[in-house]
């Protein structure tokens, strides 16, 4: 494709080589999953011991050597609110390397179609709900993850860039929050699902009689299972073309405290739930306006129970080999 020509959508070819960078987080293994169960032939892959998306010189030799025609950005470093407010240069420097590597390689390589994920906590705190795509810089960040944010921030105006000044028909998807298999369940670093799910789990397991929460339980969040989300990004390289960002969720929400209440549910804890207020709520409210998505024929299929139930079953049996167990 040549600078100016327009790009019409269409069915990527099964043969191509795909790259998924992140393909063992929560994100990354769900698309691959996806491409597979779809036909493609060839999804390629690197964990973090074969390749550090750091590392500039070992990007630029990976797609060299691969040659992808299609490539999805879904590696990140991620954690909830207590590992990005105590390690703001960490989240600001690795995705911002992780970014500028992936992205730069992948022009330099010709990459036909490249699909960049990034995070809903790129919206100003006090945005209006549901948020649009266009409410992106109109106002503060929440400030427990601004440095992950800015960094995601820097990843959209990085595809737009490519986008004009290359003609490339790549974009970029902002997905609310995820749960699902291959989530990060630790004690320390994981966000508010999968944290609650171990907590209540190891409640049932030990026979405690009750379960405290970090906040106030008020603030409302959107979820929307990894599966919907790998399924939505196919969904978005084969049906739109655009400059700007899509948001990708389930355009429901919920309390946190009603969320916790199904977790308990789910696992089977009957005891009291309390609520530490001492402890950060985060942003009040975050729910997607996803109507550019369902405009373009897409909407979630895997209900919040429901996607418990598969994630809850999931965590029990990989409980003994989770990463992040600490």
């Amino acid at each position: 494709m040549t600078f100016g020509e327009r790009f019409t959508p269409r069915g990527l070819d099964r043969d191509a080589t795909f790259y998924v960078a992140g393909h063992r987080g929560m994100v990354g293994s769900a698309i691959v999953r996806r491409l597979r169960a779809a036909g493609f032939e060839n999804v390629v892959g690197k964990t973090s011991d074969e390749l550090d998306l750091r590392n500039r010189d070992a990007v630029v030799d990976l797609f060299s050597d691969v040659k992808p025609k299609y490539v999805v950005l879904a590696a990140a470093r991620v954690g909830g609110i207590m590992a990005n407010s105590n390690h703001p240069v960490n989240f600001l420097s690795d995705n911002l390397r992780i970014q500028v590597n992936v992205l730069d390689a992948a022009q330099a390589m010709d990459v036909e179609r490249l699909l960049f994920l990034g995070s809903s906590c790129i919206y100003p705190k006090h945005a209006e709900q549901p948020i649009r795509e266009d409410s992106l810089l109109t106002g503060h960040l929440e400030p427990t993850n601004d440095a992950y944010a800015i960094a995601k921030i820097a990843g959209i105006m990085h595809v737009q860039a490519i986008r004009r000044q290359y003609g490339r028909p790549w974009i970029s998807a902002m997905p609310t929050n995820l749960y699902g298999p291959n989530d990060n369940f630790s004690s320390e670093n994981s966000h508010v699902l999968p944290a609650l799910i171990r907590r209540y789990d190891e409640a049932v397991a030990s026979g405690a009689p009750s379960v405290t929460n970090w906040g106030s339980g008020s603030p409302r969040r959107e979820f929307l299972h990894v599966d919907d989300l790998a399924d939505a990004c196919l969904h978005l390289l084969e049906h739109y073309d655009g400059p700007e960002h899509v948001n990708v969720g389930s355009g429901t929400d919920a309390t946190i405290r009603e969320i916790a209440a199904v977790v308990a549910s789910v696992v089977g804890f009957t005891g009291e739930t309390k609520w530490d207020s001492t402890k950060p709520d985060g942003t009040p409210r975050k729910l997607l306006d996803v109507s550019k998505l369902t405009a373009s024929g897409w909407t979630s299929k895997i209900g919040l129970r429901d996607g418990l139930e598969r994630t809850v079953a999931w965590y029990r049996d990989h409980v003994g080999a989770l990463r992040g167990r600490s």
